[in-house]
């Protein structure tokens, strides 16, 4: 029998929003065809964003939204999408599947989205084959509400007012396919580039985001922050308010990754062992920043998670669209229990991405759109954004797997919002077995609100002719008696219990 613990009196830290943010690139069928379908489609849409896409997303109550890359950002020239739509600039995706990328979704769209969602905006800028010059005119044109050349041509394009930009990165996977820069070097260019990143309305900040590490670089991230405190200026805050992290779980590895449906229980454990890698990285990293930023005042930024796994067979393998089954849902609730946990440092993350791409919340096909089992846990834990993390001992929980990859069978996070409604999430990694385990609380709990759960088969997944084989379900596997909570955990199930004392 399993035992949670929950101190309602210790409360550790805020859950950020943000830390449910999404990622929206120029790839495959993210934006076209996913997102935006332009003004004169038959699809149902509202300044050509699609109402259906527009409608989930905002059940899911998204915070921010990430754009434009990616490795697309780096490559992204911003005064290429501005303008009349027939006489942008059409050019070549050269790295996601070489196709002609038309610039009809730019700016203006892009805050057009937002406005739909009701969310944040976070703008990826150009260091990799940018100038400073071409980013500080992009933030100009995009914020500035006085008299200036920028200014007077967002104006001509048909926006008067400055629109906010909450989070700006400076550059992207800088240590890769944005310049194959030493971290050194990226490091200069991250002091030189954001010095010109400027917040013209001081109740409109801008926080700016340093490109971090990828998966287990911990030579990066030590040495973009020795340079970057080297000789900072006394005002620290400003200058650096996040660092970013990206890591995928690939099951087989990086080149062969392995197919999104076609899995055997071994593989189910190696993916889920490899989703909680995530804690040691958001450990290890955070133990570097700590020696800079003892106060926690600059956030680590996930704006890169999920699982890739080789695209479906028949699909351009440029355009990343794969399936989303059960596993994927183990994989989000395991990552998001990992963010809440760390909420004293993580900030924010970008589960990658938000349509037809990689651990997509909804898939596209034509007219048809369909929730996959992922977004069916965004929408749960939905519930933790803005809380505090509460203090919670898990006791009587086994490892399961084979040796090389044995996971926790249960994992768990634990909040409570300013309504005095304690939300748990509880994951059971198990293939086959079943999970008792007792919720217990000080005062004891007083009524459970609402229990859900998203469970199946491991390889059960939604598809256009059958959207709902996994979907988000009441949950009645409880007791409460006493003031204690007992829970039966399905196999292969991601559930949520929320309850007052």
């Amino acid at each position: 029998m399993a035992r949670l613990v929950i101190n309602d009196e210790a409360r550790l830290s805020r859950i950020n929003p943000e830390i449910y943010g999404h990622f929206s690139e120029h790839l495959g069928r993210c934006i076209y065809e996913g997102i935006f379908v332009g003004e004169d489609s038959d699809i149902p849409n509202k300044n050509g964003m699609r109402t259906d896409v527009v409608g989930a997303l905002k059940e899911l109550q998204i915070p921010v939204l990430r754009w434009p890359g990616g490795c697309f950002a780096d490559e992204y020239h911003w005064k290429d999408g501005i303008g009349p739509k027939e006489t942008r600039k059409r050019m070549v995706n050269t790295h996601w599947g070489g196709v002609v990328e038309d610039n009809s979704f730019g700016t203006h769209e892009f805050f057009e989205l937002c406005d739909q969602l009701g969310c944040k905006t976070y703008i990826n800028g150009n260091v990799g084959s940018g100038t400073v010059q071409e980013m500080s005119e992009w933030v100009e044109y995009m914020t500035f509400d006085g008299i200036s050349p920028m200014a007077e041509l967002r104006k001509k394009n048909g926006h008067e007012k400055a629109w906010k930009i909450d989070y700006f990165g400076v550059g992207n996977e800088n240590w890769g396919c944005g310049g194959n820069m030493r971290p050194s070097y990226y490091a200069d260019l991250y002091r030189r580039y954001q010095t010109y990143v400027r917040t013209y309305d001081r109740n409109k900040p801008i926080s700016k985001i340093c490109g971090g590490a990828n998966v287990d670089d911990y030579h990066w991230t030590h040495t973009v922050l020795d340079v970057t405190h080297d000789h900072t200026p006394p005002q620290f805050h400003g200058f650096m308010d996040g660092l970013s992290l990206h890591y995928y779980v690939h099951p087989e590895g990086w080149e062969i990754k392995g197919s999104a449906t076609e899995f055997d229980e071994n593989t189910w454990y190696k993916t889920l062992s490899k989703a909680l890698y995530m804690d040691t990285l958001v450990s290890r990293h955070g133990a570097i920043m700590d020696q800079y930023d003892p106060e926690k005042k600059i956030g680590m930024i996930v704006d890169e998670w999920g699982a890739w796994y080789t695209c479906e067979p028949g699909t351009n393998p440029g355009f990343l669209y794969q399936q989303n089954t059960v596993r994927d849902a183990l994989v989000a609730g395991i990552t998001l229990n990992v963010f809440n946990k760390h909420s004293d440092r993580v900030k924010m993350a970008n589960l990658a991405q938000m349509v037809n791409v990689l651990q997509a919340v909804l898939l596209t096909e034509g007219e048809k759109m369909i929730k996959t089992p992922t977004y069916h846990v965004m929408h749960m834990y939905r519930h933790h954004q803005g809380g505090e993390l509460l203090e919670a001992k898990l006791s009587g929980v086994d490892n399961i797997g084979p040796d090389e990859w044995s996971v926790p069978q249960i994992t768990e996070s634990t909040s409570i919002n300013e309504d005095g409604v304690i939300t748990v999430t509880l994951n059971n990694l198990s293939t086959s077995d079943a999970k008792e385990i007792d919720i217990v609380i000080p005062d004891g709990v007083g009524e459970v609100k609402e229990a859900n759960i998203v469970k199946g088969q491991m390889k059960d997944y939604n598809t256009f002719d059958n959207p709902e084989t996994v979907t988000e379900e009441a949950f009645d596997g409880y007791r409460l008696a006493d003031g204690k909570l007992a829970l039966t955990l399905p196999a292969c199930s991601v559930t949520e219990i929320r309850f007052t004392i």
